[in-house]
């Protein structure tokens, strides 16, 4: 009897699931701008990640904007212009050309740390069909908590193992390496890996090394690879 060979397992995977604000989109130079400079940009920015991910349950977006501002000696006045200036917004060099290569071959979707109307804004700046987005506010938790990663794919009806995160900070990778997620971090402004977090499968100042790795991704184990 002749035995039947074992399918070969699908190169990509079957849904790549991003941070938004920082992975996908240039948010560092708005903050920057709204604050005055980039060194108290980077200060604010700084402070409004503690809170995100230190508030546990779902507290407004905007308002935790307004509090990192408040923390680093900003009035109001740069929350608000924060907002007023969303739609600027801009991709990454690379983004649009890596989720266009993608589109075809895996679902879609955004797991970001932001409210629903700012969230969707956002996403709609790419011209992508998302699958999915989920926002911190829709999932009731902020990340790096699990809960945002896993409503994600439960919506796309596949598995952590068919799944791959892009993120944009480190602190995501608490919540991918509870959930199980091989991580790709797009380190674009050189951040240090923070404290206590899995270092990702690959850390890459660009997206250039994106669509080559997920293309081999059930040809390959998960490894720790630092670029």
């Amino acid at each position: 009897m002749t035995s039947v060979p074992a399918p070969a397992p699908a190169a990509y995977p079957k849904a790549v699931l991003f941070d938004l604000l920082t992975a996908l989109l240039d948010s560092w130079t708005l903050w920057n701008r709204a604050a005055g400079s980039e060194q108290t940009g980077r200060a604010w920015r700084a402070a409004y990640l503690r809170l995100t991910y230190g508030c546990g349950q779902y507290i407004a977006y905007e308002q935790l904007v307004r509090e990192a501002a408040a923390q680093v000696g900003l009035p109001e006045s740069a929350a608000l212009a924060l907002e007023a200036h969303w739609l600027t917004l801009s991709p990454w060099s690379g983004a649009v050309d890596a989720l266009q290569a993608l589109a075809s071959h895996c679902k879609l979707a955004i797991v970001t740390n932001c409210s629903v109307r700012l969230g969707t804004q956002a996403a709609h700046l790419l011209p992508v069909r998302w699958d999915a987005i989920v926002t911190a506010e829709e999932a009731g938790v902020y990340k790096p908590d699990p809960l945002p990663y896993r409503l994600a794919l439960d919506k796309l009806g596949v598995t952590a193992q068919e799944t791959v995160f892009v993120a944009g900070s480190s602190y995501d990778m608490f919540g991918t390496a509870a959930v199980g997620l091989r991580t790709y971090w797009h380190n674009r402004v050189g951040l240090p890996l923070v404290a206590g977090a899995q270092p990702p499968e690959i850390e890459a100042p660009t997206l250039d090394s994106l669509v080559a790795w997920l293309s081999r991704f059930g040809t390959t184990q998960p490894s720790f690879i630092s670029r």
